[in-house]
């Protein structure tokens, strides 16, 4: 195998994983068990897309705000909608700064 383009860790990697014998490894039911749960809770996630029209400005005033509190601004969206939803968003009476 030409190795050419590996840096120096890289080859190291390759060597350490040419002396694994995947064979050797026994069958971990307790594992294997957590890791399909897992993957079944992941792939059941009971969530759906959808798609607004927004205006520009208040899309900016939306990602301003996100980045604010560090995140991205769908997943600010989302937490917006969750808290209004579940009653923990507050009115202040006022309009956010822009």
């Amino acid at each position: 195998m030409n190795d050419n383009y590996l840096d120096t860790e890289e080859k190291n990697a390759m060597k350490i994983w040419e002396d694994v014998n995947l064979s050797d490894v026994s069958n971990d039911t307790d594992n294997s068990q957590r890791l399909k749960a897992a993957a079944r809770n992941y792939a059941e996630k009971n969530e759906t897309k959808m798609n607004i029209r927004i205006s520009v400005a208040e899309l900016q005033k939306i990602k301003n705000c996100a980045e604010a509190e560090g995140l991205k601004y769908q997943t600010f969206i989302k937490s917006v909608l969750h808290r209004y939803l579940t009653g923990q968003l507050v009115d202040r009476g006022h309009a956010v700064a822009s």
